[in-house]
C-alpha cells in the first residue's frame, strides 16, 4: 500500500526544490540538513523527516548531494514529465499566468487560452492565440490537456469546471474564489489570492500586537523599577 504523505510535507517539497535549484546555480555540490535548515528556516530534524518519507537521500557525515536531491525531488513532484495546460479566462490574471516564463521551464506547457469576450478572441499572449469558449469542448476532447487553469469569475467557474471534467480533464488549477465540488478522482489545487492577503493582514496585525505588548511590558518594568528606587530612598 502506498504511504500517505501529509499535506504539510507536500507543501514544503517545492520550497526544497527551489532552494536546491538556487544552490545548483551557485555550483554547490553538497549541503547538510543543518545548512539547508538555516537557509529555509525549517529545522534540520524536520528536513530529515520530510525526506525520509521518500526513502531519504543523504549520507551520514556527508549530507545531501545537491544535484541528485534536486533531480529526485523533481521526480517526486512530477516535474520530469510535461504537463499540458489550458487557461480559461484571458483577463489580467489569465494573461499573467500565460506570460510567466518559469512555468515552461518547469514542464508546464501552456497550450491554449480561452475567453468569451469577442474583443479578446484572436489576440495573442506571447505566441498563444486566444480562442473562443465555443471551441473549448472540441479542443479538450481532442487534445486531452493534463491541467485546466480557471482564471475566470466565480459565477462561471463551477459550470466550466464541471464541463471540462465531464470531457475528461482530471486536474484543475482553480484561481476562482469558489469551492469546487468535483468527483474524487479529480485533483484540485485552489489558489485564493484574497485569502492569502487576509492571512498576510492577520500576521501583520499579530506582529503589531506582539510589538505593542513588548513595549508595554518594558514600560511597566521601567515604572516598577522607578517606584522601587523611590521606596528605597
Amino acid at each position: 500500500m502506498q504511504k500517505v504523505i501529509s499535506t504539510a510535507v507536500i507543501k514544503r517539497l517545492p520550497r526544497y526544490y527551489r532552494y536546491l535549484g538556487e544552490l545548483r546555480k551557485k555550483e554547490v555540490v553538497r549541503i547538510s540538513s543543518k545548512e539547508l535548515s538555516e537557509r529555509m528556516n525549517v529545522t534540520a530534524s524536520q528536513i530529515r523527516q520530510d525526506l525520509n518519507n521518500f526513502g531519504g537521500f543523504g549520507q551520514q557525515g556527508y549530507g545531501y548531494n545537491v544535484e541528485y536531491l534536486y533531480t529526485e525531488i523533481g521526480k517526486i513532484l512530477g516535474l520530469d514529465q510535461e504537463h499540458r495546460v489550458v487557461i480559461i479566462g484571458a483577463g489580467n490574471l489569465g494573461q499573467a499566468i500565460a506570460n510567466y516564463g518559469d512555468f515552461a521551464r518547469r514542464g508546464f506547457d501552456i497550450k491554449a487560452v480561452f475567453d468569451v469576450k469577442p474583443e479578446l478572441i484572436g489576440k495573442e499572449i506571447g505566441d498563444i492565440k486566444i480562442r473562443a469558449m465555443s471551441e473549448l469542448k472540441e479542443y479538450v476532447i481532442e487534445q486531452k490537456p493534463d491541467i485546466v487553469a480557471l482564471a475566470l469569475p466565480k459565477e462561471h467557474a463551477v459550470q466550466v469546471a464541471n464541463d471540462v471534467v465531464s470531457w475528461g480533464v482530471n486536474a484543475i488549477w482553480n484561481f476562482a474564489p469558489v469551492e469546487l465540488r468535483l468527483p474524487k478522482h479529480v485533483v484540485v489545487e485552489n489558489v485564493h489570492l484574497t485569502e492569502s492577503l487576509m492571512r498576510l493582514s492577520y500576521n501583520i496585525r499579530a506582529k503589531q500586537n506582539e510589538q505593542q505588548a513588548g513595549e508595554l511590558a518594558k514600560k511597566l518594568a521601567a515604572e516598577v523599577k522607578s517606584e522601587s528606587a523611590v521606596t528605597k530612598e
